[in-house]
């Protein structure tokens, strides 16, 4: 299993260069990520800490063909890091215009940079350490799954996805993680995987749900290599086995 990749500012470098993910430190909590398949498509996360309480989560699935998506993933990563430590650094703000804002200049970003439309599910997220409270938007993305002593609960989209519409908006709500609650993210990558050996009756969410359900939450990154070693390999030909990409926030504290 191979570390997935972000991308620097194009201004830095003729062509972006890939640079490992370094997650911040969280209090009272953990961040990871995992990565498998082939890197041909446009799956993309990132986090910062842009105050000393907040956490700052992205996760893209840009439309299209890694090699066409160069400058698109460095402007999302630019815009995110950039706008994020710019809107999220006062002490005293409000979370989901803040969330509001950044998806909307990350998505008129995305445009620009594509020259066009380019479809782009999106899930971006505020994560507050002092109160356990995470701020999300779901763009069009694969719903976030989130689990505690009540059960799963899906994060299903507030919008639409990035990259269509300059001007589309979308809902800003938080919810509490109370300890020992996981965020557990994947991309389409994963979802297709999982649809490909799925039973009649049961789709690839559901399946989906119930590994991360048995999953034993040891820590973040466990729960990532759970979740993509699930089911059997595909074949390196296989669209099943390009990118997959799972991203986990564990409240341990």
């Amino acid at each position: 299993m191979s570390p997935l990749f972000q991308f620097r500012d194009p201004e830095a470098a003729p062509a972006p260069e890939p640079v490992p993910i370094v997650f911040p430190k969280a209090t009272g909590a953990e961040i990871a990520a995992a990565f498998a398949g082939q890197p041909v498509t446009g799956d993309f996360y990132d986090s910062m800490r842009p105050g000393t309480e907040r956490i700052l989560i992205g996760m893209l699935d840009v439309g299209g063909r890694r090699e066409d998506n160069h400058s698109i993933l460095a402007t999302a990563q630019r815009i995110f890091r950039e706008a994020g430590a710019e809107l999220f650094s006062p002490a005293d703000l409000n979370e989901s215009e803040a969330l509001t804002e950044l998806n909307l200049r990350m998505n008129r970003g995305l445009i620009e940079a594509a020259n066009g439309v380019r479809s782009c599910p999106a899930f971006l997220a505020c994560y507050h350490e002092k109160f356990g409270t995470l701020c999300y938007i779901n763009a069009g993305h694969t719903p976030a799954l989130l689990r505690d002593h009540t059960g799963i609960t899906a994060l299903v989209p507030t919008g639409l996805q990035l990259g269509l519409f300059s001007h589309a908006t979308s809902e800003a709500p938080t919810i509490g993680m109370e300890k020992g609650a996981c965020l557990l993210l994947v991309s389409r990558g994963v979802v297709a995987r999982e649809a490909r050996h799925a039973d009649n009756d049961r789709s690839g969410m559901e399946r989906i749900e119930d590994q991360f359900q048995r999953s034993q939450l040891t820590s973040a990154q466990d729960v990532c290599t759970s979740i993509l070693t699930s089911l059997p390999e595909s074949g390196a030909d296989s669209p099943a086995a390009r990118d997959r990409t799972a991203l986990v926030l564990l409240r341990t504290a």
